[in-house]
């Protein structure tokens, strides 16, 4: 499937449907690893996307991309660090703190961090340690919000519960 492919005949076909379905369409890639072709798309929803809403999307959607050059179909949330690449992105993420990454290296440096502090279609500003700093959209090769994990509750994954005294 060539790109030109994905991005006029795919995507419009993703997105009729996650306007029926009332989801966010996040994202559609083609993803070529060792083991086939991937086809990947991410979907959301304010309230956040369930495992229901990805399996009623994935067997909507399915039937309509038979036709398409790819081995796998996936169909899952971007998660709470999905990259920023539409302007919706940009604009939910203002005031946070965030992650760019760079194709090349820029004062010796790669990965900066840093507020959110204004982006237009062509740049974005942080400002990182009281500086701002502006980056071409284009020089980017990934921008995603940084995550906070203070004050996240432990999960118990061993399904013991809590530890208790005899």
């Amino acid at each position: 499937m060539a790109k030109a492919e994905l991005t006029q005949v795919v995507e419009p076909k993703c997105q009729r449907l996650a306007d029926e379905q009332g989801v966010e369409l996040v994202d559609v890639s083609l993803d070529k690893e060792p083991t086939g072709k991937y086809l990947r798309i991410y979907i959301d929803k304010p309230e956040g996307i369930t495992l229901d809403d990805c399996e009623r999307y994935h067997r909507a959607i399915q039937p309509q991309l038979e036709s398409y050059d790819y081995d796998f179909l996936e169909v899952s949330s971007p998660g709470v660090d999905r990259p920023l690449k539409k302007d919706r992105d940009f604009e939910r993420a203002l005031g946070l703190e965030v992650e760019v990454h760079l194709f090349k290296a820029l004062d010796g440096c790669k990965i900066f961090t840093g507020e959110l502090v204004a982006w237009d279609r062509e740049s974005l500003t942080i400002l990182a340690d009281g500086e701002e700093r502006v980056f071409t959209r284009r020089a980017a090769s990934l921008i995603k919000p940084i995550v906070d994990m203070d004050g996240v509750q432990e999960v118990d994954l061993t399904g013991d519960g809590p530890d208790e005294e005899a």
